[in-house]
């Protein structure tokens, strides 16, 4: 009896997506493992359409039932209108981890060829900056929230070391700007640290993200795999990608629970599309991942050591260097067809296991707190007053609450009390009020309270509470 058939999800994408796509397909039938491919529609034409999400209906429906996906690169409008497709798709499927190594390729030269740079950053996907929640608080000042839950960064170190252990990998480094950013960037490298004991097997080490970058630029070679935050882990993983030939060379899988989705990361490159230009190979092996995942270990060996074969022959595409007369997208599918089965000279087969998943985190995830207190608040406060003439205005409002004006910042630097220094200011003001000394407990009472009389004479557009949990601050201190 013929064993059923794997079904796939495939989002051909905008631009050369569809000739890319077509390429990876080619090969993986080539191999012979038993898949069926349903191709859905994405991006541009589903924004064209009206369809605001850029998703179709009928493309959730058919990702629900394949649970993996083959995509190629979708357009979305920069600046301005509906959501990125591709965050769309990232945050439907929870897929929270974005995995992509990139390593010294024969035969495409580099400033680091000969140091067998082999790195994988690993991206939480969902969270940070890229949840897209945004205001323009002012008609000048624009916000955006950089969310952090102790649920995304567990999941992300996890699979950190769970996949450099399935690749036989010795060392995770954990990226954050976790000195300035002290509680979201912080709340990263404090997970990590503390997970990292479980896996003794496995050297940890946490680097300034600034110094990440550094280091790649300088010394590459020192680093195996780097967990990070979504968008530090965007732009270093372009970085790496740099550093061996470019986007056209950099696979990549978004991996969930559920959902599993492999990409090519480079753009669709409109300029190129339908002239049979496009170098297949970033999505060609981010379909080998894909077959790693859905177990077809073999095929997946047998895909990227064809791309490499390919590469060390000589063949070239209009993007690489040296490529006198490049050849097509479909000269260079045929020849990785031609060439499974073989091996590699300089690059051969690596072993790899099954990359162990954390299990899914069922129900809310609560971080308890033994004791919390509430300290204060921040108001946020548009207004053309200079900031002496607003505190004053601020603490006679406050003269009869609980709650006392302690400071006033504006784009971060305090200016009151005031040092002397001055700064250019915009109307937008965070004017901090906490609990007046020997006065009783305060609740939301009392903040609903300042906050009407605050309103009354005030424009104000947003409120933090600040409150500490277990005895300690929960909340970033003053700054000069």
């Amino acid at each position: 009896m013929t064993p059923a058939k794997r079904k796939i999800t495939v989002l051909p994408g905008d631009g050369i997506g569809p000739e890319v796509v077509d390429s990876a397909i080619a090969i993986i039938n080539a191999t012979g493992v038993a898949v069926e491919f349903e191709k859905c529609e994405a991006g541009a034409r589903a924004f064209q359409k009206g369809i605001v999400t850029g998703i179709p209906k009928e493309t959730i429906q058919s990702i629900e039932r394949t649970q993996v996906v083959l995509k190629g690169p979708l357009e979305t409008p920069i600046g301005y209108g509906n959501r990125s497709a591709n965050v769309t798709l990232r945050t439907l499927f929870e897929t929270y981890g974005n995995i992509r190594p990139v390593r010294e390729l024969p035969g495409v030269q580099t400033a680091f060829t000969g140091r067998g740079l082999d790195i994988v950053i690993v991206r939480e996907n969902i969270e940070d900056l890229y949840a897209g929640i945004e205001y323009m608080q002012t008609p000048g000042v624009a916000e955006s929230l950089k969310l952090i839950s102790r649920e995304g960064c567990e999941k992300i170190v996890k699979l950190a070391f769970a996949f450099a252990i399935a690749e036989g990998r010795k060392a995770v480094h954990c990226a954050t700007k976790s000195n300035i950013l002290k509680l979201t960037e912080g709340l990263l490298q404090h997970t990590f640290e503390e997970l990292a004991l479980q896996y003794p097997s496995i050297t940890s080490k946490h680097i300034l993200i600034d110094n990440a970058a550094h280091q790649l630029a300088m010394r590459p070679e020192q680093f195996d795999v780097i967990v990070t935050t979504n968008m530090n882990g965007d732009i270093l993983s372009d970085l790496t990608s740099g550093l061996t030939g470019g986007l056209g060379f950099a696979p990549s899988a978004n991996i969930g629970n559920d959902v599993s989705i492999f990409e090519a990361v480079h753009g669709s490159a409109p300029d190129i599309a339908g002239k049979n230009k496009a170098n297949p190979t970033a999505l060609v092996l981010s379909a080998a991942m894909m077959l790693r995942h859905i177990e077809e270990g073999k095929a997946a060996n047998d895909v990227e050591q064809a791309v490499l074969v390919t590469l060390e022959s000589g063949l070239r595409t209009s993007d690489m260097i040296g490529a006198e007369k490049p050849a097509s997208t479909t000269e260079f599918t045929r020849a990785v067809i031609s060439n499974l089965g073989k091996t590699s000279k300089l690059s051969p087969p690596k072993k790899y296991t099954k990359v162990e998943l954390p299990p899914p985190q069922l129900g809310v995830n609560v971080v308890p707190a033994a004791s919390r207190k509430l300290a204060g608040l921040d108001v946020y406060i548009e207004s053309d007053l200079e900031a002496k003439t607003l505190a004053t205005d601020l603490e006679k409002i406050a003269a009869s609450s609980p709650l006392v004006l302690q400071m006033i910042t504006n784009r971060g630097a305090m200016v009151f009390p005031g040092n002397g220094h001055r700064v250019s200011l915009v109307d937008h003001y965070r004017c901090r009020f906490v609990q007046r000394d020997g006065a009783a407990k305060i609740g939301d009472a009392e903040i609903l309270s300042l906050l009407g009389a605050v309103g009354a004479r005030h424009r104000w557009m947003h409120i933090e509470k600040l409150q500490d949990f277990d005895g300690e601050p929960a909340y970033s201190k003053s700054q000069v």
